[in-house]
């Protein structure tokens, strides 16, 4: 049975994974921020080319996630994101050796970046289907709190933090400076003790993907958290793709006024990590499940109240809600992957997972497509719509009338289904 929520101490093992993790999402954020400003500052690259390097920088997540979670099914997940870390600390050196050689091209940083972030992609998969084996089930919750205050931390401050770097002391120590934060993230996950696995059976990939895929479709609750996670995805970032113009236009606010209202984001985020354990704990697993997805719709009819009433403060609350409640939905819905999911099967789910992300793109494009015929105003309507879908996707699932976290489920359980 699944123990009720009780404050207890995290072993050390996991807390090294937690500051590894720490380590590991700033060293991303601060080389995705200080990316972009080189190719302008450094290289002179023009909007295009710079939306060219951004897709660059999101590809991987797309193309690499489910070999990784292949290969986090496969072979020791410690090791496999101990090396993805080394990989993108690599990248980075290499970025910092062209930087000073003045060897430096758009193309070479395109080409540096997809490779660390393609470490990125590999790290976000494995970590989800390690913490499993460091801590009991109890501490689930717990632990995923951990894991998503360090990436909100690291979200919230790594884009400044890169910025500030590359402004006072240039291109190359920004990059040094995330090469290192990864060094120390593989140093740490070296001290890892992670318990030794059955080794999985050697089937042809496309077997195991079509086994990954198929748990996650046939799964009463997993289905629809990863229908839920994708529609999202999709009207997050159609809200992202046109608030910059709108608030500029709309609200009138200046370059400092619209950082500091999508900065509310990244509070609403740490807000919502760091009260998740308590919130856990005192209210039904399936109502901290439906909270995520009911305050994103909330968040979004603020947001499109705002086209009525022309307030900044209005919309910096807008993105708080819609970072504090969709926070409170990873940790739930992670927890909820990791009880039901049989451990030889949590890397491929993972990367499943991760996929839904692919949703970002779709919802750019909406924002592009449907603000440029009939303005940002439309989007947010649009958006209030689309969050609606999503809550309604979840409110109508199994998912939300859970109790309590569910028992962990073995490996047996699979095999005596197959």
């Amino acid at each position: 049975m699944s123990a009720t929520l009780t404050p207890q101490r995290l072993p050390s093992t996991f807390n090294r994974l937690a500051w590894s993790n720490l380590a590991a999402q700033s060293a991303e954020q601060v080389a995705l921020a200080a990316a972009p400003i080189v190719a302008v500052l450094l290289l002179g690259v023009g909007e295009g080319q710079t939306g060219l390097l951004q897709t660059a920088l999101t590809l991987p997540f797309i193309l690499f996630a489910i070999p990784a979670g292949l290969l986090a099914d496969r072979i020791s997940r410690r090791w496999l994101m101990a090396g993805a870390e080394a990989l993108r600390a690599i990248a980075l050196l290499a970025i910092l050796a062209l930087i000073a050689s003045n060897g430096l091209t758009l193309p070479l940083l395109a080409f540096c970046g997809f490779v660390a972030v393609c470490g990125t992609v590999v790290y976000s998969v494995a970590a989800p289907a390690l913490v499993p084996s460091l801590v009991s089930p109890d501490l689930l919750p717990a632990a995923n709190a951990r894991i998503e205050l360090a990436r909100t931390v690291a979200f919230a401050s790594g884009p400044a933090l890169g910025g500030v770097l590359v402004g006072w002391v240039g291109a190359a120590p920004a990059f040094g400076f995330a090469a290192v934060l990864s060094i120390v993230a593989v140093v740490l996950l070296s001290g890892i003790y992670e318990p030794a696995r059955v080794p999985a059976p050697r089937r042809h990939p496309l077997q195991d993907i079509k086994e990954g895929a198929g748990f996650v479709w046939h799964h009463p609750l997993l289905r629809p958290v990863f229908i839920t996670q994708f529609i999202f995805n999709t009207a997050s970032f159609l809200v992202l793709a046109v608030f910059v113009p709108y608030a500029v236009r709309h609200l009138g606010l200046s370059a400092t006024g619209v950082g500091t209202t999508l900065a509310m984001y990244g509070v609403g985020m740490v807000a919502g990590a760091l009260s998740a354990t308590r919130v856990m704990r005192r209210l039904p697993f399936g109502v901290v499940i439906a909270l995520g997805p009911v305050i994103g719709f909330i968040a979004a009819g603020v947001l499109a109240l705002t086209a009525f009433i022309a307030s900044a403060p209005l919309a910096g609350f807008g993105f708080f809600l819609l970072g504090a409640g969709p926070i409170l939905w990873v940790i739930s819905t992670t927890t909820l992957r990791q009880s039901v999911t049989p451990p030889r099967l949590l890397g491929r789910v993972s990367a499943i997972n991760i996929m839904s992300y692919g949703a970002r793109p779709l919802g750019a494009a909406l924002g592009a497509v449907i603000g440029g015929f009939y303005g940002a105003e439309a989007c947010l309507y649009l958006a209030v719509a689309i969050f609606g879908a999503q809550a309604l996707v979840i409110l109508l699932s199994p998912a939300v009338t859970l109790a309590r976290q569910p028992d962990m489920v073995g490996d047996g359980l699979l095999a005596k289904a197959a």
